[in-house]
């Protein structure tokens, strides 16, 4: 490459990055006439817009540019004095003008054709004076010249020198890439996201290694304290031997080590007062690099909008709908992967609110309505995520036509479909492939729908939530984390290792006291708001050894991924903390219920959990029945006494052989004759497991077992029902009630009754 060749190429890069910048100028301005076409300080900024990029194209030789910018620069002028009034068919060519500049400007787009140029300025020209248009369209190879004395607006305007925006060392410089400048003045310089997010991982432990500072200046603290201890120890000695009538060598020997003490404790002191100083210092260093190279992965949301409000209004412009955007929180900083991630399901949301949510002009005003539908994005920070809500005031949801497609797919039967709450309907818009429209167009029917921004938003590890009133629009809700780079936890202990839990999936941290869990259907469960939360070992899930601790107060956290919630029993609490995400070695693979691993302040290893693959691995132990039980009482407890059953059966011979069974194992066993009896052995005598028949006098085994799980003390006593009936109806019967476990006589024997009564309560001794 010549090095004319060389300065023409860096020339045209320049021209590209100002066009890039001008017609996002050019956009939003035009955006914002067509609502009013009047404002005078965006009809100013969008005539400076195109006038900057006509004196660009003319320094760089963009002939197409010039013949572009410059019939748009003149319908600009044309509004500002007066002599027309923008219309939408104006505004709908200016813009067409900005695209056309754009693909002009951008390297390897698709060719712009004299003909293309031709057709624009014919059309310019004859929407603003039909008559002068003939003289004003520009020839495939113009004369610049020409143009100029014969193409100006007769009204003066001010030309602000676009050489001034190439800076001089560049052009003598053509290897050498500008950088590009901020609205503010700011020079901003390319850099890659992996040379990023090595300066933020190299700044994170920075971090770490100053905070292991603190454990050298204690140990110099604790060594201080030593030496005072030290000196006193010889001043005492010092005095009981003066009584002893000690020679002149052995007090000058004393002397001297008192000397030496006192001299090294001084230097001890100094030295601990300069690393403590140090440490400061060296830590203030070292969260301001962490700071400030977390702040540079960070870009205002505004980035994401680009094209964004013009895109909602050409397609209004096409379904024939007026619509307006109105964005609130543009400037709230984000990660830029996070940002990456969000703008497809951004621009679905807007889509679907364009073409599902907001009616017609003639629809809108006969509902009362203004004929503009506005759609409203408002951004924010909420509790370290990132909260986005899109809202419009449509027609909201037709909740008769979605139930009645539900059914025709036959997702679900009428009679089901008929009963399902408002928000139960709403969920199945985000199935994979469901759509409320019949046939396919160009925006709808394609099946590819909500299910694909919630696929999104929890590869983020975020929520999304769809809200709506009929006829008066509808809401998303998405929660998504500021950063991936890092993530606020609670750390918690489980086997002697430290695992955090991302705040985002916490709904709370709690203390459970034994008589708290409840036993139903042979799984631990607690109360929680209003329902009843399954409890799991941390240990089991992590496949780590179970707690060796004595304490019968379990810690758990409580965590929840969309309508899934569980309870993790933990061994400690210990802490939140914010850490830097750090991923493992892609050798490893997927590892089971990890995402990634970070660095506490001591420098110790953290592995991070992923809630939602822990969840899938609590369903998997739940269906193959492999769920362990947590043992709710003191271990060392448990170990002195016997684990007692009561069996309750009308039947002889059944109590009989079920107590043989039971006792031969190592339970310690009663009986009663039928439910009235048990029911009253149970209020009087502790007992760890209630197997009982359904059939009896006085009061059969169903009444039995709904009178215990009515009762306080005694409703998380496991159940089991034995009985004659095998039917599946008696079965749920017995299970409704509160039984935990259901065995039938006629298939019963000896290692079906012992492995149900260990399955649910362990062993005779623990």
């Amino acid at each position: 490459m010549t090095p004319e060749q060389m300065r023409d190429a860096s020339l045209l890069e320049l021209f590209s990055l100002e066009a890039e910048a001008q017609t996002q100028v050019l956009n939003a301005g035009l955006l914002a006439l067509e609502r009013n076409p009047t404002q005078a300080d965006q009809l100013e900024a969008c005539m400076r817009a195109a006038h900057s990029l006509k004196g660009a194209a003319r320094i760089v030789g963009v002939e197409a540019g010039v013949s572009v910018s410059h019939v748009m620069e003149d319908c600009l002028v044309c509004a500002q004095e007066g002599r027309l009034y923008l219309q939408h068919e104006h505004i709908d060519a200016l813009l067409q003008g900005t695209d056309l500049l754009m693909r002009i400007a951008t390297p390897g787009s698709a060719n712009v054709g004299p003909a293309d140029i031709e057709a624009y300025v014919a059309l310019m020209e004859r929407l603003l004076d039909p008559s002068t248009s003939s003289t004003r369209v520009a020839s495939p190879a113009f004369d610049v010249s020409h143009l100029l004395m014969t193409s100006e607006p007769a009204a003066p305007v001010i030309d602000p020198e676009p050489v001034q925006r190439i800076e001089p060392e560049v052009i003598s410089e053509p290897a050498r890439r500008t950088p590009r400048r901020t609205e503010g003045g700011e020079r901003v310089l390319r850099v890659t996201a992996e040379r990023l997010n090595s300066l933020l991982d190299l700044s994170s432990k920075s971090l770490v290694e100053t905070q292991r500072l603190k454990p050298y200046l204690a140990a110099l603290q604790r060594l201080k304290r030593m030496q005072s201890s030290g000196l006193r120890a010889l001043d005492t000695l010092s005095e009981q031997l003066k009584h002893a009538g000690l020679g002149h060598e052995t007090q000058e020997a004393l002397a001297d080590a008192r000397r030496i003490m006192a001299e090294s404790q001084h230097l001890l002191s100094e030295q601990t007062a300069e690393l403590d100083e140090f440490g400061w210092h060296a830590g203030q260093r070292a969260q301001l690099l962490y700071d400030t190279a977390l702040a540079c992965r960070m870009r205002p949301f505004a980035d994401v909008l680009v094209g964004q409000e013009r895109m909602v209004r050409d397609l209004g412009r096409t379904l024939g709908k007026q619509i307006r955007l109105e964005i609130e929180g543009e400037k709230t900083q984000v990660d830029r992967d996070v940002l990456e991630k969000l703008e497809a399901p951004l621009t679905h949301l807007l889509r679907n609110a364009v073409d599902h949510g907001i009616e017609s002009p003639e629809q809108r005003l006969l509902a009362g309505k203004p004929g503009e539908g506005v759609i409203r994005l408002h951004v924010s920070h909420q509790a370290g995520l990132l909260v986005l809500e899109l809202s419009d005031d449509g027609a909201g949801v037709d909740l008769e036509r979605l139930r009645q497609i539900i059914v025709e797919r036959q997702l679900s039967t009428a009679a089901t479909a008929a009963q399902l709450s408002e928000e139960e309907l709403l969920s199945f818009l985000f199935l994979p492939g469901f759509s409320l429209r019949d046939t396919v167009t160009e925006l709808s029917g394609r099946g590819v729908g909500l299910d694909a921004v919630q696929h999104m938003v929890r590869l983020l590890r975020g929520a999304i939530v769809l809200e709506q009133t009929s006829g008066r629009g509808s809401r998303f809700h998405l929660e998504v984390p500021l950063t991936l780079s890092v993530v606020r936890s609670l750390v918690v202990e489980v086997a002697d290792e430290a695992y955090a839990f991302p705040l985002a999936h916490i709904e709370r941290m709690c203390d459970l006291r034994p008589e708290e869990i409840v036993q139903l259907e042979g799984r631990q469960h607690f109360w929680h708001e209003g329902r009843h939360v399954g409890l799991v070992a941390a240990s089991q899930l992590l496949q780590r050894p179970p707690s060796q601790s004595e304490d019968e107060t379990l810690k758990v956290v409580v965590i929840r991924e969309r309508d899934a919630v569980y309870g993790v029993a933990v061994e400690r609490f210990i802490g939140e903390r914010t850490l830097v995400v750090l991923p493992l070695d892609p050798r490893l693979g997927k590892v089971q219920d990890i995402s990634a691993g970070a660095l506490l302040d001591d420098g110790a290893a953290v592995l991070i959990v992923d809630v939602e693959d822990m969840l899938r691995s609590v369903d998997k132990l739940l269906n193959t029945g492999r769920l362990e039980r947590i043992d709710r009482r003191n271990r060392h407890t448990a170990e002195l006494a016997r684990k007692r059953i009561l069996v309750v059966d009308d039947s002889l011979t059944v109590r009989e052989l079920q107590r043989k069974l039971l006792i031969n194992r190592g339970y310690e066993v009663a009986v009663a004759v039928d439910g009235m009896d048990g029911w009253n052995v149970l209020r009087a005598e502790h007992f760890d497991l209630l197997i009982t028949d359904i059939d009896m006098p006085r009061m059969d085994g169903i009444e039995l077992v709904t009178l215990l799980r009515r009762d306080n003390r005694l409703q998380s006593m496991p159940v089991m029902v034995v009985s004659y009936k095998d039917r599946e109806e008696d079965r749920r019967r017995g299970l409704d009630a509160g039984a935990d476990y259901y065995l039938a006589k006629a298939s019963f024997h000896d290692d079906a009754l012992l492995d149900a009564v260990v399955e649910l309560i362990g062993g005779a001794q623990s």
